[in-house]
């Protein structure tokens, strides 16, 4: 179940809670190194019935696999991390993720994040917190289509409105920011086609 809302305190607690009582793990994923301590223990004075740990990519390797490895092994409940969950870390028992400032992310990277819960039978849950009042169009339009994007093997349909998004620049040049967006995806490969015939 994936939602959408602006960042609140309360909504942070709440999902952390809900996980915790069914004896889950939870990703929250603060993508900036400089300020993820304060925000961890901003957490831990939160929730002080959880337990903490935080991994980022500026740490020793050594300290970052010893961090992960502890979460893994059930030590800690709550991971605070950059984005380095994102590649590939596999724990069932992680089934909570909530992604602050997630109107900075790609479309494709909300996707690939998502993908780091619901990896077992339990009910995965990703929660994606944007701030501020108003968000900017291309923010809306990745968030909306991460929310439409539910069903399993739906990473076409996300690519298709990446590109749509984004736009797609020239097809075999170096420039790849072009107007695809202005006509839309299925206009521009039909006017293609016809290019082609």
């Amino acid at each position: 179940i994936t939602e959408v809302r602006k960042y609140s305190d309360s909504l942070i607690l709440h999902a952390i809670e809900f996980e915790l009582r069914r004896e889950g793990q939870v990703f929250v994923l603060h993508n900036r190194v400089e300020t993820i301590d304060a925000f961890t223990d901003k957490l831990r004075k939160m929730i002080p019935t959880a337990t903490f740990i935080v991994a980022h990519g500026q740490l020793k390797a050594d300290d970052l696999e010893a961090r992960v490895l502890k979460f893994k092994q059930g030590e800690v409940n709550v991971l605070v991390s950059s984005t380095i969950i994102e590649n590939g870390i596999d724990l069932p028992r992680a089934n909570t993720l909530i992604v602050n400032e997630a109107e900075h992310f790609g479309l494709a990277q909300l996707y690939q994040l998502r993908g780091r819960v619901g990896r077992s039978r339990i009910q995965a849950y990703a929660y994606f917190l944007y701030h501020g009042q108003k968000l900017q169009d291309d923010a809306k339009k990745r968030l909306r289509a991460i929310v439409e994007a539910c069903e399993l093997g739906s990473g076409f349909q996300v690519a298709m409105r990446d590109l749509e998004i984004r736009g797609a620049g020239e097809i075999l040049g170096a420039n790849q920011s072009g107007t695809m967006q202005t006509v839309g995806v299925s206009h521009y490969l039909r006017m293609l086609k016809s290019a082609v015939e």
